[in-house]
């Protein structure tokens, strides 16, 4: 009887022991799970009353607003369980879902960050390069798709799964996939290097090939060309870039080249004259800067002078303004001194060639 009446005492003192346990546990979880919360209002109200708009301030606000009640609901029962004595497999069960929130709420605040700066660092360059505009969409769900594929890996680590396999698996049928879609993938992967590298951006004019034209947009796979001609050239991006591309926007001078035949039987002192008379011209004219002029050759039916000069501008209308100008007044000016062009049909009189510098 004896026995009875103590094993009755020690399972009321058990019992007694196990509530206070589970009482104080529910009492810290509750109060934990409401600091929290409140806290995190609080730090909000106070944030939006600062009308914060950038900094660190703004970035720590937006991590608040993105703080799920769920994650602060996890880390509330972890520190209630902390004071209450439970099973191994209930308490490994706590701890993995602690693990999880904790990656799911790391993954879900790394995403916004990264996210964040490639939108701050597009709007920053958007006057410069329109294209980063066009493709941010894109970066942004690579962005999202590595962040989060990084949190899982990590959860099934900590869950006990093999993921070395897994990675093995998911890398040969990435293998796979990228060799059947490797077109596309190879032109989505050269639109990207087009917006990083900015070979050209959209509003240059550039010459592909024999064509030349205008930058319209930059798309995941296509880039599309307006042609002076008037029609569009729809180029693939990875085909672009296998290209030799002359960007003419980029100049920041307009080297100029063109030659000049003049008839056999001129004078030799009027043929003495003309490098002289050439680097006048040339140097009376505004936004430019002269190079050289000589008698360069002895053609089959003309003399040949070659002159070269500098256009300070990268307009090729203010080129050919100035090349027309100068054109005028040596007309005049052989005309003036009784100096003839070679017949046409023996030798072409002028002749412009432009490079960029």
């Amino acid at each position: 009887m004896q026995d009875m009446i103590e094993f009755g005492q020690e399972a009321i003192e058990i019992g007694r022991e196990q509530g206070v346990a589970w009482t104080l546990g529910l009492a810290i979880g509750v109060a934990v799970y409401l600091v929290l919360t409140f806290t995190r209002r609080l730090l909000l109200r106070r944030l939006e009353r600062s009308d914060v708009q950038v900094g660190w301030l703004k970035g720590l606000r937006e991590a608040l607003l993105r703080t799920s009640p769920l994650f602060l609901l996890v880390v509330a029962l972890y520190a209630g369980a902390f004071f209450v004595p439970l099973p191994a497999t209930v308490d490994r069960a706590i701890t993995s879902a602690l693990v999880i929130a904790l990656f799911l709420q790391g993954a879900l605040w790394a995403s916004h960050i990264v996210v964040g700066w490639i939108a701050w660092y597009a709007a920053s360059r958007a006057e410069q390069n329109r294209a980063i505009a066009n493709a941010l969409g894109l970066i942004q769900l690579f962005a999202r798709v590595v962040v989060w594929s990084i949190a899982f890996l990590l959860i099934l680590n900590n869950l006990g799964f093999d993921v070395t396999a897994l990675v093995a698996g998911l890398g040969i049928g990435g293998i796979a996939i990228a060799l059947a879609a490797q077109n596309i993938l190879g032109d989505l992967f050269a639109s990207l290097a087009i917006v990083l590298d900015q070979p050209f951006v959209v509003g240059d004019a550039v010459l592909l090939g024999d064509k030349t034209g205008t930058v319209e947009r930059i798309g995941i796979k296509t880039t599309r060309i307006r042609s002076l001609s008037g029609e569009e050239l729809v180029v693939s991006n990875a085909d672009l870039l296998a290209s030799r591309i002359h960007n003419f926007k980029r100049m920041a001078e307009r080297r100029v080249v063109f030659t000049l035949g003049i008839a056999y039987g001129t004078p030799a002192d009027k043929l003495e004259k003309l490098p002289g008379m050439l680097r006048a011209i040339v140097e009376a004219q505004e936004l430019v800067r002269f190079d050289r002029a000589h008698f360069r050759s002895y053609g089959d039916f003309a003399l040949v002078y070659e002159v070269v000069y500098w256009v300070l501008s990268p307009d090729y209308n203010v080129h050919m303004d100035i090349q027309q100008t100068i054109n005028f007044a040596i007309y005049r000016q052989l005309q003036d001194e009784e100096v003839e062009f070679a017949y046409r049909s023996q030798a072409a009189p002028v002749q412009a060639v432009t490079s960029a510098a």
